[in-house]
């Protein structure tokens, strides 16, 4: 197990990247950015956040084994959670 700090960390930077790249390329169209700006980004970065967390905790009640595995997981479930928090939206 990683340092909790570290942990924190990581879960953020994955949450983030995870979701500026949903929203680059799942966003809405063109015309949509225009009006509303650097919001959507902020939003799916704080989604991403979300889910990444969620997977991450996902994977531990799971006790899914692997050094990395709480990462692919958060990744996962931030992918997860994006596409749903769209889908809803």
């Amino acid at each position: 197990m990683r340092d909790p700090g570290l942990n924190l960390l990581l879960l953020i930077v994955i949450g983030i990247v995870a979701g500026l790249i949903f929203d680059r390329f799942a966003g809405p169209g063109w015309l949509a950015r225009k009006f509303t700006g650097p919001r959507g980004y902020v939003t799916s970065a704080l989604v991403g956040i979300a889910g990444s967390f969620t997977g991450f905790h996902v994977a531990l009640l799971l006790a899914v084994a692997g050094l990395y595995a709480g990462y692919v997981a958060a990744a996962i479930g931030a992918a997860i959670v994006l596409f749903v928090w769209r889908a809803i939206r």
